[in-house]
């Protein structure tokens, strides 16, 4: 019998074997906290043991239950009572994501904010809802800081593009964020679920050789090595408590 997942689950389409979609369901918004971020570690190495097959295609996608909100970071207040949670949640969610040995598909329903920009980026593709949603990160107004927080940025996106993300806190549209080549694609929010497995179904045979995740690496490793570095980190505190919380 599937574990049961809390605040997420998990559908594996008859359509499109070797693809699974990771549902967030923690109401209102999606956010982070260290229970949460180790939910979805949990349920991706669930899926990469017990789900995929050796030699066979495979894609994950991460959706969420809400066409209003795809994700909006962290639950800032946990580190109030916590000074580890992010060490012990976040960093450790996106190292799992950018070591992930099959592709993933970041399926952004809604708003992305925060935590979620590093989050969504982790993936390797990006489908947005062409109707609704902004992206935004927005640290420099928060006072927060975290080794590694700009690396995906800079790594995956056009150096201008990089500093309207981090330092400037801009926020996208969809059509402005295929634009400056934040996400792969816009879907109608109808169509958008299908889109997603169809697409995932398109990359899942690029994980049958068994060099997915080391190409992936080749690419990003710089950022993986970041992440890896601050997570389960206790003899001193990582980053900056925020100063404004949203």
């Amino acid at each position: 019998m599937a574990p049961r997942f809390e605040n997420l689950f998990i559908e594996s389409p008859a359509s499109a074997p070797g693809v699974h979609i990771v549902t967030l369901n923690k109401p209102p918004e999606n956010r982070l906290n260290v229970a949460f971020a180790q939910t979805i570690i949990n349920a991706l190495r669930y899926i990469e043991r017990d789900l995929m097959k050796p030699d066979s295609p495979g894609a994950v996608i991460i959706s969420s239950f809400s066409d209003k909100f795809w994700c909006t970071g962290l639950e800032l207040d946990e580190s109030d009572s916590n000074v580890y949670a992010n060490s012990d949640g976040f960093y450790p969610l996106l190292a799992t994501l950018v070591d992930y040995p099959y592709p993933t598909v970041a399926l952004i329903t809604g708003h992305t904010f925060g935590g979620a920009c590093p989050f969504m980026l982790s993936c390797d593709y990006r489908i947005m809802n062409s109707k609704r949603g902004f992206i935004s990160m927005p640290p420099v107004n928060l006072g927060l800081h975290f080794d590694g927080i700009g690396a995906l940025p800079r790594l995956k996106l056009h150096p201008q593009v990089a500093r309207k993300m981090l330092l400037e806190a801009h926020k996208w549209t969809g059509e402005a964020a295929l634009r400056d080549g934040i996400v792969d694609e816009l879907s109608p929010p109808e169509k958008m679920r299908q889109r997603a497995i169809e697409f995932a179904s398109t990359v899942a045979p690029r994980a049958t050789m068994g060099v997915y995740g080391l190409l992936r690496t080749e690419l990003w490793g710089e950022a993986l090595d970041k992440f890896k570095a601050i997570s389960y980190v206790h003899r001193k505190r990582i980053g900056t408590a925020a100063k404004a919380k949203i």
